[in-house]
């Protein structure tokens, strides 16, 4: 679990001061996340329940490209959370 660099520049969530543990609600599998990992999880997630029809080019785009962040930033956490 490495803080290897900061958020992209887009991003325009809220940014933790603090990580915690996540659970993966299909599977149970757990993943402590740091500050910023739980910031982009959290950015992600928001953007899966936003509906269809709600969605424009500009959020679509964030949304991929926050998880490729996460899925480049810690792997293992992509798999377990986000895969």
């Amino acid at each position: 679990m490495k803080n290897k660099t900061n958020l992209p520049k887009w991003f325009n969530g809220t940014i933790y001061d603090k990580g915690e543990t996540v659970t993966n609600p299909f599977s149970g599998e757990e993943y402590k996340l740091t500050n910023l990992e739980l910031s982009m999880y959290d950015f992600v997630q928001g953007c899966a329940m936003i509906p269809p029809t709600m969605l424009d080019d500009a959020t679509i785009k964030n949304w991929q490209d926050g998880l490729s962040w996460f899925r480049t930033q810690n792997a293992k956490a992509y798999m377990v959370l986000l895969d």
